[in-house]
């Protein structure tokens, strides 16, 4: 990283120090990957389709909300298996 003259300056947070893991995943455990995000809207949208399938008594609607969790699960893990999610400590 440089400052505003074009010096280099060592010891300057990028976000992608040996602190975080270096590899742009934040190593501090925060999830903050694609796989994490992906899993995290899908359940997000779930809990709003089952909570609208409550406040209009449709349990069809509620539990297609139920559904939407899981699968939500199931994508976050399905993209952490290909490399998109946070690596396991070594």
């Amino acid at each position: 990283m440089t400052d505003a003259s074009g010096a280099t300056v060592h010891g300057a947070s990028t976000g992608h120090s040996a602190e975080h893991g270096g590899d742009g995943h934040g190593g501090d455990g925060h999830g903050n990957t694609p796989a994490a995000w992906t899993a995290v809207v899908i359940i997000m949208i779930a809990f709003t389709v089952g909570t609208l399938g409550i406040v209009l008594g449709n349990w069809v609607v509620f539990w297609v909300g139920a559904a939407l969790v899981v699968v939500g699960g199931v994508a976050g893990k399905a993209m952490q298996s290909m490399g998109l999610g946070q690596r396991p400590r070594s």
